[in-house]
Parts: structure tokens; C-alpha cells; sequence
């Protein structure tokens, strides 16, 4: 399908620093300057020759994967054939087929942002604490923490608290929306706040090399997110319609800058994003709370466990300056690796988890991957694992096994294979320690449970 290159209109955004929206980080300012595209995005100068596990598919896309799908590849390289992106796309090496665009991508865009492929669920990400404790601290009767866990923190398609928390109301009265969210969409705001979510979000206990002690848990900014991002990505393709934008894909409908579109989609992500992050403070501290009451033998108090936490986001977009330009670095499905940037990488329940340090690499836009990252679709394992076959790669850790009927398609035969994963990334991170979970907690959905295929 032939491409037009006509564009919106746009400006150029300044911040204070060198880079703007980097995660977890307060917003800066923005100041419009006027600086309309009328040509596609140049290409990249320089571009290296496959190096290390990456290798250059065309200079359009390069891959860190040395396991992925061929329709993986196909749909990266229809959201690199845009003209609004800048250079390449990099696929990490958990990169797999995505709805609204190729998760595990990086995708450098210059003066404009593809709502669809930041994704729904705006700043979801990962948090890690290392606890002032050690394995030989730990209870023994550490199973019993479970249904306490659950208590302090709802997980599942439609569970959250039935009241809002006064840290809930606090928050929100201190980072008022910039959209109106209307009585039911600041209720679901206010309710879910402090709560998990269903699918891959989780909290897991594990224990390092040296017997240290952590909790980690991945979630994101939960019905509000996205909500807001479903409402911008409608607006995007009903512009690209309106412009006689043709598209390979109507998801990959961008804003330009300079717009009012453009402006309340960034003012509602960066929003979602403060959100997410404060809802996973939020969790954690719950988490660190119950922990150091459950384990009160130990002698220790919630205010004297944390010894470090990390934090860092996987689905955003942010205006970070390469090549001497500024560009859109959008991360769907991967993390800041910028040199010295420090970040979690998850595998699947039943794996390891990965504390790492970037190392700056300029052809990932310094960029690494998010996690393990599916093999299989849910619906996939669904009919092609057994709970039988869940209980058995999860021996020996705690988790909810009686729900093993409603959690196979989080089985880690679901997911690549981390450690390889990790052999892929060599040359965008550097391994600081590596987790291994003695305790896993999820949210299950009865609801969307399919029958299973009988156990051979």
C-alpha cells in the first residue's frame, strides 16, 4: 500500500536538560518552538554492521532476537516503514507480536507519537526492593504470608478496593488529571489505587546470590491508563482518516506535535505514568508493612526493611535527544539502558528475575528488554498446558496453586526462555544479580478460564 507524507502540523518541544520524560523522573516544562516537517525523518547515519546477537534485517530494523516469529519481524517493519520515524526500529530480545504494535520495540520517532504503539496500559512497569534481611531470617511458615498478601493487595480482573484509601484521595487531590475524568472514571482512579491487576502483573519474594532478600512486582497504571490511551488512540486514527493518512495498519495512526491532540495525549501519559508509579509505591509499602508484621521474629520494622528500591518503566514515550536531533523514544515492552541506568528484568513465574545496569548502547536508542516475553498467546497455552503441567514447573515455590486451572497461560512454557533472553542483551546490560522467587502472587480471572486440554 503506497504511503502519503503528508503531515500535521508540529512544534518542536525544549526541556530544561538534554532529555525530557525520562522515567520516573519529575516532569520538565515544555516550551513551544515552531518546527514543521515537510520530508520523512532522515535516516541514521553511521549505521553499524551486525554486532554481537544484533543484526541489521534492513537499515530500518535491526533485532536483538534470536528467538522470534516471522510475523513478529513483519509487523516491526511496518511501524518502521513510517516516514515519522527517525533511523530504525530495535527489536529486544523479548520481542513478540503485539496489539497495536510489535512488544519489545523501540520506536524513534521524530516530531510526532503513535498512541497505539505506546500502548493501554500507559507506565506499566516493575519495582524491586532489597530487604535489610536474609534467607536464614525468613519464617517457616512463609506460606501463611499468602492470603495475608492477598489482603493487602486486591489482584485480578475486577478486584480492587471497595473504599478509596486516604493514600488514594491524597494522591489524587495533590496530581489532579488534566483531562476530565468524570464521576465514574475518577471512582475506578481512586478505587484501583493501590491494587495489582490480572495477567503478568505480579509480586514476588526471591532471594539473590548472597541470600539477600527482595520483593518485586510488576503493574502499571490499571483502568484509568487505559481508558485515557484507548481515548487518544481513537483520536489518532480519526485524524489520519480525516487526512487521507493511509496506514498499513490503523494502529499505527500518529499525533503531530504542535496539535491539541498531540499536547492532551502527553499531558494524559505523563499523568498515567505518575499514576502507575505511585500505584506501585503504594503496593509495595502495603507489601513491606504486612511483611515486617508477618515477620516479627526477624526483629525487624517496616521503616528499617527497605534497604534499596528500583524503579522503572516499560511502556512510554519519552523526548530524548540522539544524532542531534530530538526525537520520541518510544519504549513499548522495553526499558531505559542508558549508561548507568538501572533496571529489572523479569523472566516468567517460575523463573529468575534480573537486577541489571545499562550500558548505554546508542543502536538500541540505549534501550533493553522488558522481560522474558511470550512464545505463546494466552488463548495458545490455554489449550495446549494443563494446571498438571504448571504445578510442575512451579515445584518447590509458593504461589496459588489452586488456581493452577486459571493461571497456564502464565505457565513459563508460555514465555522464551530468560536466560537466553539475557545472553541476547550482552552488549545493553550488564548483570548486577539475578533473583530467584521462592513466592509468587498473581491475579487470576476465573472468568476468562477456558478448558484446559485433558492431561496425557
Amino acid at each position: 500500500m503506497a504511503k502519503t507524507r503528508q503531515r500535521r502540523g508540529s512544534n518542536q518541544y525544549i526541556t530544561k536538560g538534554a532529555t525530557m520524560l525520562a522515567p520516573d523522573q519529575p516532569d520538565l516544562p515544555l516550551i513551544n518552538q515552531a518546527a514543521a516537517i515537510s520530508e520523512p525523518a532522515p535516516t541514521r547515519v553511521g549505521a553499524p554492521p551486525n554486532v554481537g546477537s544484533m543484526r541489521r534485517i534492513n537499515d530500518k530494523l535491526y533485532c536483538w532476537a534470536s528467538d522470534i516469529e516471522q510475523n513478529t519481524i513483519d509487523q516491526a517493519a511496518r511501524t518502521a516503514r513510517l516516514d515519522i520515524v527517525y533511523g530504525h526500529v530495535a527489536l529486544m530480545p523479548d520481542a513478540h507480536f503485539g496489539l497495536g504494535s510489535t512488544v519489545g520495540s523501540v520506536i524513534p520517532t521524530l516530531n510526532a507519537v503513535i498512541p497505539a504503539a505506546v500502548g493501554v496500559d500507559l507506565g506499566c512497569g516493575m519495582a524491586a526492593v532489597r530487604l535489610n534481611m536474609r534467607q536464614d531470617q525468613l519464617p517457616d511458615n512463609l506460606d501463611r504470608f499468602l492470603p495475608i498478601l492477598e489482603q493487602a493487595v486486591p489482584a485480578g480482573l475486577g478486584r480492587w478496593h471497595e473504599h478509596a484509601s486516604a493514600a488514594s484521595t491524597a494522591w489524587l487531590e495533590a496530581n489532579p488529571a488534566p483531562s476530565d475524568l468524570g464521576q465514574q472514571r475518577m471512582a475506578k482512579a481512586l478505587n484501583q489505587f493501590g491494587t495489582l491487576g490480572s495477567g503478568n502483573h505480579y509480586i514476588e519474594l526471591s532471594i539473590d546470590g548472597d541470600n539477600g532478600v527482595w520483593v518485586s512486582l510488576h503493574s502499571g497504571s490499571r483502568g484509568i491508563g487505559n481508558q485515557l490511551a484507548q481515548d487518544h488512540i481513537q483520536v489518532a486514527r480519526g485524524l489520519a482518516e480525516r487526512d487521507s493518512i493511509e496506514l498499513e495498519d490503523p494502529d499505527l495512526a500518529w499525533l503531530s506535535q504542535g496539535t491539541p491532540q498531540f499536547d492532551a495525549y502527553i499531558a494524559d501519559m505523563l499523568w498515567a505514568q505518575r499514576y502507575a508509579k505511585a500505584n506501585r509505591d503504594a503496593m509495595m509499602d502495603a507489601i513491606l508493612h504486612s511483611f515486617a508484621k508477618f515477620a516479627k521474629t526477624a526483629g525487624l520494622r517496616a521503616n528499617t526493611l527497605e534497604a534499596e528500591r528500583i524503579s522503572c518503566h516499560h511502556n512510554f514515550t519519552a523526548l530524548e535527544h540522539h544524532d542531534g536531533h530530538d526525537l520520541w523514544v518510544t519504549r513499548k515492552g522495553a526499558i531505559k539502558a542508558d549508561k548507568g541506568d538501572r533496571g529489572i528484568i523479569p523472566g516468567s513465574m517460575g523463573t529468575g528475575t534480573y537486577i541489571v545496569t545499562g550500558l548505554g548502547n546508542s543502536a538500541s536508542w540505549n534501550s533493553c528488554s522488558h522481560g522474558a516475553g511470550r512464545r505463546m498467546s494466552r488463548g495458545e497455552a490455554r489449550r495446549s498446558i494443563t494446571p498438571a503441567e504448571l504445578k510442575k514447573q512451579m515445584a518447590g515455590k509458593i504461589w496459588l496453586a489452586d488456581r493452577a486451572d486459571q493461571l497456564v497461560d502464565e505457565s513459563p512454557a508460555a514465555y522464551k526462555n530468560i536466560e537466553q533472553v539475557m545472553a541476547d542483551q550482552a552488549d545493553l546490560v550488564q548483570v548486577d544479580t539475578v533473583l530467584h522467587q521462592i513466592l509468587n502472587y498473581k491475579g487470576s480471572e476465573p472468568h476468562r478460564q477456558r478448558r484446559p486440554r485433558p492431561a496425557q
